[in-house]
């Protein structure tokens, strides 16, 4: 028998007429998968971008607007610090040297400035190109330094809101006269004024050092600054050992039943609930049922720390799990107790996850209104809190009392108030990263 006949060549079907080759179809596959994971990549990138647009966008919004708010406009004023106006009597007393009448001296200051102004119209608006607050400035000028007295001095005084955005461009003198709230009259003294070199802008220190004010020229951020930062160590004290000891429990002592289950259950609910039903906790328990007083920092405090407490759980029970059983068996077998085991060995390991889901959480209630306004803190404060007991507000309600005020100086002060509650929240996230990239460990 031939050698053909014993080993017969294989037939390949023929392909149909019209028909893609097997190889062909796979071919087809392969380039339809390829064109699908570019499209993913692109809508993925895509979405990245519109991301990122829209954070430049908020960005360079609340930059745009707030760095004007960085800025305050200042007129000097050459003061005579009169004798008979001060201290008639060259007695020395402070009580007589508070009470004297230092408007009137800004008064006679500015009117020697333009001796033209006779109406009293006209006198009255050339009164306000200074801040209403000048006659303070110069009161505690004299009582800080009493050899002021019977001395000329030039003397920066705040200029008023209105003079203040006019010489930061954002009133425009070619509007016609009914639509602004600068006149005229009141623009041909400011340009003198430039023209002498006695009008110029300076660092706005009084955002950094006062607190709320009627007047935008005088309204500060310190005061929020402040009750924010009382607000935060109330709510670090009672969240962090609190939510670490409950963490350490439910993860590590805890029995595996129902009941830990259904306590697992409502942490993780009460992460998700809305801030302002944590604020009507607070309303009906501190304020109602413990007559706390309102609007200060401890009762803040002890809201927010209510609702920071369900992230600092879930953040210390994931930080604790992530510890290798290994760790716990050797501890064990070496002799240690299981509260040994935790303390001396599972919770350092664990610790910096700890610190980072607490940062992060301390965070997030930094910049809570909802909960703040349901107890109270919306009032208006103007002096510095001293404690935690003094009323006062915090950074965003701050931010949202100067946003619903009618001035249109407030929007710059709004959008530089909320840019360092942004720089904040950026520089607690950046701290959180940081601590977790230095002390994290892999095993």
């Amino acid at each position: 028998m031939s050698e053909t006949a014993l080993n017969p060549t294989p037939i390949t079907a023929a392909p149909a007429p019209g028909m893609a080759s097997p190889g062909d179809r796979v071919k087809a596959s392969l380039a339809r998968r390829h064109k699908a994971e570019r499209r993913f990549r692109f809508y993925g990138m895509a979405a990245i971008g519109f991301a990122v647009a829209c954070l430049l966008t908020l960005f360079a919004s609340i930059i745009g607007n707030a760095l004007p708010g960085f800025q305050q406009t200042v007129i000097t004023l050459p003061v005579n610090f009169a004798q008979e106006v001060i201290d008639p009597k060259r007695s020395g007393d402070p009580k007589v040297i508070t009470g004297a009448d230092y408007r009137g001296l800004a008064k006679a200051t500015l009117r020697g400035m333009f001796p033209d102004v006779k109406s009293r119209r006209d006198k009255r608006k050339l009164y306000g190109l200074i801040s209403s607050g000048t006659d303070f400035q110069l009161r505690d000028m004299v009582l800080a330094d009493p050899t002021l007295i019977g001395r000329t001095v030039d003397v920066k005084v705040l200029a008023s809101d209105d003079v203040d955005q006019f010489h930061k461009g954002k009133i425009s003198d070619q509007v016609k006269e009914s639509e602004r709230r600068v006149s005229d009259k009141e623009i041909a003294w400011i340009w003198k004024l430039g023209e002498q070199g006695r009008i110029d802008s300076q660092f706005n220190s009084t955002l950094f050092s006062a607190g709320d004010s009627r007047e935008p020229e005088l309204a500060g951020f310190w005061g929020a600054i402040v009750g924010s930062f009382f607000a935060m160590v109330v709510t670090l004290v009672l969240s962090f050992p609190v939510g670490v000891a409950a963490a350490i429990y439910l993860e590590e002592f805890a029995p595996k039943n129902v009941w830990t289950r259904l306590i697992e259950v409502n942490i993780n609910n009460l992460a998700a609930v809305p801030s302002i039903v944590f604020g009507l906790l607070g309303l009906a328990v501190f304020l109602n049922f413990m007559h706390l007083p309102r609007s200060v920092p401890l009762v803040g405090g002890m809201v927010l720390a209510l609702m920071t407490l369900p992230t600092v759980i879930i953040a210390g029970r994931a930080a604790l799990m992530s510890v290798p059983p290994s760790i716990r068996e050797a501890a064990l077998g070496l002799g240690a107790s299981q509260l040994q085991t935790v303390v001396h060995h599972v919770l350092p390991l664990a610790f910096p996850g700890i610190l980072t889901g607490t940062i992060i959480g301390m965070a997030r209630a930094v910049g809570e209104t909802a909960p703040l306004l349901m107890i109270g803190m919306v009032a208006f404060i103007v002096d510095i809190p001293g404690s935690i007991t003094d009323p006062a507000t915090a950074m965003p309600v701050q931010i949202y009392l100067w946003a619903d005020s009618p001035e249109r100086a407030f929007v710059e002060k709004t959008a530089a108030g909320t840019m360092i509650l942004v720089g904040f929240l950026v520089l607690m996230n950046s701290l959180a990263m940081l601590l977790r990239k230095k002390f994290e460990r892999k095993w």
